[in-house]
């Protein structure tokens, strides 16, 4: 008598019963992966007419990612941003125009689907179900979810803590990316800068206890009680993003939302379709982040250090890959590169004035080298002040400048 491993029919079938198995369990464990750093907004464009000109100018702003929620409300019309995105090199993450995961519009340019903006703890559990059945339907794509920021009270949280949410929110949902929106406040009379890094903290911890890539919104335009911020405004917020380790940015907003909280305009696009000045703004910064992407991509944060005037500096320098940086006040996010050399991002805190910091690296400055900004290559520290004594690093308002190391 033969055994089943010994009868080659019945070996078959079992080798085919296990592939039946084993396809669909693969095929649900595939996960989202960023390859690339995000950076994206809220509101894009109505779809009209003149659609593709509006996704052309998307991209000539040097977005690379559409958050299409408002724009696209129907299969067709996602299917179609999907392909627009495709053609000008961006990725598109569509609203979920259906219920059924498996017609959701796809193609080589979605990265995922948009399933819910600032819940509290108790849509978790449902969030979960959705995510997984996306995972099902539609393997290695995003099921993106934003999350509210540091300053909603408990009550919308669900948690008695910010940090208790996020957790919470990893636990039970499992995403593959975290995102939050927080607007700082840029008044003589309103400093949110503090809270806004607080967020970026908690946000960076969570991600990296997680092991996955964390992205935030930030303000672009007038709405509410917030004032229309400056170009060094929007470069603070984006440089202090990606001094905490950020994958993403993301713009609030791009096209204008009417409504009586936008009763100002101002967005990137207004309303009507007039680019204001936050357009060029954009493609300008958005330009340096494209550069610089790959590299950031390949970086994983170890720590970030709050230099402010008057600190005893060489204490909180120990161990940082800065050795002294004259008095000053700095954000200095610190990693650790794929291939093992540390890098610092050093950030001028203030988004009012320039900074001219007397920076020493831990490592020989012929062994440093910083990202170019416009190329995204590696090449030679330059001093900016040559004729003055040390290495001098100029910094515009709430800039910042990334340099490369040996590892210690």
């Amino acid at each position: 008598m033969l055994t089943p491993m010994r009868d080659p029919q019945i070996l078959a079938l079992l080798i085919l019963a296990c592939l039946a198995v084993a396809v669909p369990t693969a095929r649900a464990q595939v996960r989202f992966e960023q390859t690339e750093f995000c950076i994206g907004f809220w509101v894009d464009p109505p779809a009209e007419e003149d659609w593709d000109l509006r996704y052309r100018e998307i991209a000539d702003a040097n977005f690379n990612v559409v958050l299409g929620f408002f724009g696209a409300t129907t299969v067709e019309t996602a299917q179609r941003q999907v392909e627009l995105c495709e053609q000008l090199g961006m990725k598109a993450i569509v609203s979920r125009v259906t219920d059924d995961p498996y017609e959701l519009p796809d193609g080589p340019a979605c990265w995922g689907y948009g399933l819910g903006d600032e819940p509290g703890a108790a849509a978790f559990p449902a969030l979960a179900e959705q995510v997984a059945a996306l995972r099902e339907a539609r393997p290695g794509r995003l099921a993106y979810i934003n999350l509210f920021p540091n300053y909603a009270p408990p009550a919308a949280l669900g948690t008695e803590t910010y940090d208790e949410h996020l957790r919470q929110f990893v636990d039970v949902v499992d995403p593959d990316v975290l995102s939050m929106d927080h607007y700082p406040m840029f008044t003589p009379t309103a400093d949110g800068r503090q809270g806004y890094i607080d967020n970026l903290a908690s946000m960076r911890e969570v991600s990296l206890e997680a092991g996955i890539p964390f992205w935030n919104f930030f303000n672009t335009m007038p709405f509410g009680p917030y004032f229309d911020p400056t170009e060094s405004q929007l470069r603070w917020q984006i440089y202090s993003s990606l001094a905490y380790g950020a994958k993403g940015v993301l713009y609030f907003c791009y096209w204008t939302p009417r409504g009586g909280e936008f009763p100002k305009g101002g967005a990137i696009i207004t309303a009507e379709g007039r680019r204001t000045r936050h357009y060029d703004q954009a493609r300008r910064i958005n330009a340096e982040l494209k550069a610089m992407g790959p590299t950031l991509m390949a970086l994983t944060s170890t720590g970030v250090r709050r230099i402010q005037r008057g600190d005893d500096v060489a204490a909180l320098l120990t161990g940082s890959p800065i050795a002294s940086i004259t008095d000053g006040e700095y954000l200095i996010g610190e990693f650790t590169h794929v291939d093992g050399r540390r890098a610092v991002l050093l950030n001028n805190y203030d988004f009012a004035y320039t900074s001219w910091p007397t920076v020493e690296f831990v490592a020989p400055l012929e062994q440093v080298t910083e990202v170019d900004r416009v190329t995204g290559e590696e090449r030679a520290v330059i001093d900016d002040s040559p004729d003055t004594d040390g290495l001098q690093v100029s910094l515009d308002a709430g800039e910042g400048r990334l340099f490369l190391m040996p590892a210690e």
